[in-house]
């Protein structure tokens, strides 16, 4: 399942030629969680991902975490609930954590091998979602590579976003919490100013960082904006 070659429709950036995919082992996914476990061994260091493979997929996304890494995402096990969701729509998901946390241009570089893979299954068109720290890695990869078809901040920093003006014409969507104690819901705002169209920006008042508080209300616009996009994309 290697990334693309330079010589392919779309030719990859010398960002994306930083990490090259040695290896794919699969296993178990961690203890408690649904998909198939991944391991990608890089050039770079290994990479662990958990796939949700829907049957001859053409479209995937890629779901972040914060600066911690890890699987789960926003809330209670949103990226789980959507990745097991979207397989009755016939998309393909990869959960990814990083190898080097918090360091932002290594987890956008684990964000690029995560799009190459999923590539490699033959799922063309990929939307990134990331968290707090995440929602600046997806920004960063998605400046960095057209091989992302579009973006979904959540509760993003603005530290790492400044490339938001290049992800146009492929749209973001921003979402953010005005109940935010650890990033202010302007790091959202200012981001969607930075940020061309077609752009998106979602507030919601009572929400706190993890997002839990409009839980059904995120999964209702993620189930609408992210099926919407890459069947725009295709």
């Amino acid at each position: 399942m290697p990334p693309e070659s330079a010589g392919s429709e779309q030719r990859q950036t010398p960002v994306e030629l930083a990490t090259k995919i040695e290896d794919i082992l699969t296993g178990p996914p961690p203890q408690g969680d649904l998909g198939e476990g991944l391991k990608f061994r890089t050039n770079r260091g290994e990479l662990n991902g958990i796939l949700h493979r829907a049957p001859d997929a053409t479209e995937g996304v890629v779901w972040v975490c914060g600066a911690r890494g890890g699987f789960g995402g926003p809330g209670p096990g949103i990226y789980e609930y959507m990745a097991e969701e979207f397989l009755g729509r016939n998309i393909t998901s990869l959960r990814l954590d990083y190898r080097l946390p918090n360091e932002l241009n290594e987890c956008a570089l684990d964000l690029l091998t995560g799009v190459a893979g999923l590539k490699g299954l033959g799922c063309g068109p990929v939307v990134v979602v990331g968290h707090s720290f995440g929602g600046a890695v997806v920004i960063a990869a998605a400046a960095a590579s057209q091989h992302i078809s579009g973006v979904v901040s959540l509760s993003p920093q603005t530290y790492g976003a400044n490339g938001a003006p290049l992800i146009a014409p492929r749209p973001i969507l921003l979402v953010h919490g005005k109940a935010d104690t650890r990033l202010p819901y302007s790091c959202a705002m200012q981001i969607h100013a930075m940020a061309r169209e077609p752009k998106k920006l979602v507030l919601y008042d009572r929400a706190e960082h993890r997002l839990e508080e409009c839980r059904d209300e995120l999964q209702d616009l993620l189930r609408e904006w992210i099926p919407e996009t890459l069947s725009a994309a295709v």
